[in-house]
């Protein structure tokens, strides 16, 4: 069972606890990064209800439910991503030749972060064709023309083979250094620009991208940089924040001395509506439910949310001792991805 569990990228915090009446002080552990790196590790785990089943529930339902729904496989995430981004990318794409002149049209920026076990350049080309091979979008005349583009030639190649099985497919790949070498001329054809797995080292690039191709909608999906360091990009912290997340999924646990929880933090638009969506906490149940615990209009800290969960646990443990945060898909119920 334990060599099931996927080992990724912590950091940990030492503060004292301000959740709780308790004089000790507590260890807060959470993934900096959605994808794994090289440096140090830590073995953690999803809650039982996020693996993977057979049956998946129905996309419209997942997306559209007064209460959050967050996903219990791979698979369920990358149809519940698909379905924001095609239903936030319709209304842009079947409107942009009727803006109006005299008004600068706000360019549709969006984000998506998907749990992923394995950052590898063969495993993100395979997430991108799942993703983007066919992706639904309903658009008048021409198919919506979709460039990816990736953070070096290596992810480049990979996708190129991926996508071969896919020949008709509207996709086109390029290394984001082809722009940065003055190549601006494959940016003609994109209806949508994505930033697929970008590092933080190349936001001043993607600013110039996303400047080429207004007002032509662009997506940064699943950035290799967490949401905590953004604070530090100095002048391009503006530019990351005019992402609106779209969907995003990061699973958390919070032990105790004599207990544990398991749980998650989502965000999921529905109906294509950006505006207005809150972030959820939900954490698992003794019966292995996911209960909603808490909503943010906006994307919480790593101190909102364990503010949360430190108050949650003090009513049932003595002392709680860590907060683990996450964004992979396994079970240490299970042992299965």
């Amino acid at each position: 069972m334990a060599s099931n569990l996927l080992k990724i990228h912590t950091k940990t915090i030492r503060t004292p606890n301000p959740a709780t009446p308790f004089s000790l002080s507590k260890t807060l552990s959470f993934t900096s990064l959605p994808f794994p790196t090289h440096h140090q590790h830590s073995q953690i785990s999803l809650p039982s209800t996020l693996v993977n089943k057979s049956k998946i529930p129905t996309l419209s339902l997942l997306c559209s439910l007064s209460s959050p729904t967050p996903p219990n496989s791979k698979e369920a995430a990358i149809q519940q991503a698909k379905t924001c981004l095609t239903t936030t990318l319709e209304k842009p794409l079947n409107n942009l030749r009727l803006t109006n002149k005299l008004k600068k049209l706000k360019q549709p920026r969006f984000r998506i972060e998907i749990p992923v076990a394995d950052d590898s350049p063969e495993s993100l080309s395979q997430l991108a064709l799942q993703v983007f091979g066919d992706l639904p979008i309903k658009r008048k005349g021409s198919p919506v023309n979709i460039l990816v583009l990736w953070p070096d030639i290596t992810f480049t190649k990979a996708a190129l083979k991926a996508f071969e099985s896919r020949p008709s497919s509207p996709v086109q790949h390029f290394d984001i250094s082809s722009i940065a070498n003055g190549n601006t001329r494959i940016l003609s054809d994109a209806d949508v620009a994505v930033f697929l797995a970008p590092e933080g080292s190349q936001l001043a690039v993607m600013k110039t991208v996303v400047d080429l191709l207004y007002p032509r909608p662009v997506v940064i999906f699943n950035p290799k940089w967490g949401f905590e360091e953004e604070a530090e990009f100095g002048e391009l912290s503006s530019f990351v924040g005019s992402f609106e997340v779209i969907f995003s999924f990061m699973g958390l646990e919070v032990k105790g001395l004599l207990s544990k929880r398991n749980g998650v933090i989502f965000k999921c638009v529905r109906d294509g509506v950006v505006s207005g969506e809150k972030w959820a906490v939900l954490v698992e149940e003794e019966q292995g439910e996911l209960k909603l615990v808490s909503t943010f209009k906006s994307r919480p800290s790593i101190a909102e949310v364990e503010y949360v969960l430190y108050n949650l646990m003090a009513m049932n443990s003595p002392v709680t001792k860590s907060v683990k945060f996450f964004r992979d898909l396994v079970s240490n119920v299970t042992g299965k991805k």
